[in-house]
């Protein structure tokens, strides 16, 4: 159980850190609060479809 906690919580880092180097390639207003916002907030905000599409951007 703690091995899957450890694995969750590595995956949402790594979405975390590899979205906010690649928020200057979304259509996201400029912003630390929203850069800030948007990376924390990614598990939820990718069942947006637009969020979706710029997440799938910034990881490129």
């Amino acid at each position: 159980m703690k091995l899957l906690i450890f694995l969750g919580l590595v995956g949402y880092a790594i979405g975390v850190w590899k979205f906010w180097k690649g928020y200057s390639r979304t259509n996201f207003t400029p912003g630390l609060m929203n850069k800030v916002f948007l990376s924390l907030g990614w598990p939820v905000l990718v069942f947006n479809g637009s969020y979706r599409r710029n997440f799938r951007k910034a990881l490129k």
